[in-house]
């Protein structure tokens, strides 16, 4: 069974030396602490006692631990930790009264002639629901601990990837190829026209003004944007003129939503990366309201690249995604067209919180 050759990520820890250790030493005071056995007459006087206990809590250690196990496979979730609890205290109760009619009789056969030394049922019942208490504690609590830990760790990993994702935003934007290209455009724009070479230095500078301004923001309003986009695209169309086709159809209404800081951005630098662009072949990129999501279009004329696209910038958009909704970002390609589905966030106070 998958469930006993790959027990480890069920338990949540190696549970090797609490099996080794631990259950010697339950069984070894389970006869001194419920049925008032003494060590007078030595460890050898001791060993018969100590051997039934030793069954005992080894039959309900390994029950109790494979039924945790195994509501663990079948119900992974938080959502389901209620369902999973009591349908393992169900499985325990059978099995608990299963195993003591089992070790009844295990204890009429060993002491056939010895009434006197065969336990007491209720002592019997209170030292058994103590090892399964025990057990479920130990089982449980390192369990519910380690998922603490490591929903920890998947935050500070989100966070991470949130911080690392917005420096790559801003390393598409301020790294030395799209300097150089901002340059060389301006540089063919004084001569010949000195007012359209201002506005150019002034768009320039809004784009940089908002990527310094929105680094410590984790969510933007859709407003704030495309705003922001309308100054890079007119980068973009000072660079490609009418070989860029852009249209945006976004309704008013959705102005106050919230998305991920220069994620439309990186759609339209990802797009243009992987496109041709040219004046037999002009890329159009639109961008709409879908439902409840911004979608980023562009009919596809892909490069004739060596090195295959990474994704890194859509992962990251996704990943950042991830830390404030469950609605998925989505990505559809067909023959002629790449689009990507931008959630909207309708948590306005957050927006342009740090």
């Amino acid at each position: 069974m998958e469930l006993k050759t790959n027990i480890k990520p069920y338990l949540g820890f190696n549970d090797k030396w609490w099996l080794i250790i631990g259950i010697p030493v339950v069984s070894f005071a389970i006869p001194l602490l419920f049925f008032g056995e003494k060590l007078d007459n030595g460890l050898v006087g001791y060993l018969p006692k100590w051997s039934i206990a030793l069954i005992h809590t080894a039959a309900f250690w390994f029950s109790v631990r494979l039924i945790i196990c195994y509501m663990r496979k079948y119900y992974p979730n938080q959502k389901d930790i209620g369902k999973r609890l009591l349908y393992t205290s169900v499985l325990v109760l059978f099995v608990f009264f299963a195993i003591e009619q089992g070790l009844e009789v295990l204890n009429q056969y060993c002491f056939p002639n010895d009434i006197h030394s065969i336990p007491d049922e209720f002592q019997m019942r209170v030292a058994s629901l103590t090892i399964i208490a025990l057990v479920g504690s130990i089982y449980e609590g390192i369990y519910l601990n380690s998922q603490w830990k490591a929903s920890l760790i998947e935050k500070e990993s989100l966070k991470r990837e949130n911080i690392e994702s917005q420096l790559e935003g801003l390393r598409s934007q301020v790294n030395p190829h799209f300097l150089f290209n901002s340059l060389n455009t301006l540089a063919y724009i004084i001569p010949q026209d000195a007012d359209r070479a201002v506005k150019f230095v002034q768009q320039l500078s809004k784009v940089y003004r908002y990527i310094l301004e929105i680094r410590e923001k984790k969510l933007i309003s859709v407003r704030e944007e495309l705003n922001f986009l309308n100054s890079y695209l007119f980068l973009l169309k000072e660079r490609f003129g009418d070989n860029l086709m852009v249209e945006i159809r976004v309704p008013q209404h959705v102005y106050e939503e919230a998305i991920i800081p220069l994620s439309m951005q990186m759609l339209f630098e990802n797009a243009i990366k992987h496109n041709i662009i040219s004046k037999n072949k002009p890329l159009t990129i639109e961008v709409f309201l879908d439902g409840d999501s911004i979608r980023v279009q562009n009919n596809l004329q892909k490069k004739n690249q060596t090195m295959p696209s990474t994704q890194v910038g859509l992962q990251n958009i996704k990943n950042r995604y991830s830390f404030f909704t469950k609605q998925e970002v989505e990505v559809h390609v067909d023959e002629h067209n790449f689009s990507v589905a931008l959630p909207l966030i309708e948590t306005p106070e957050q927006v342009g919180a740090p």
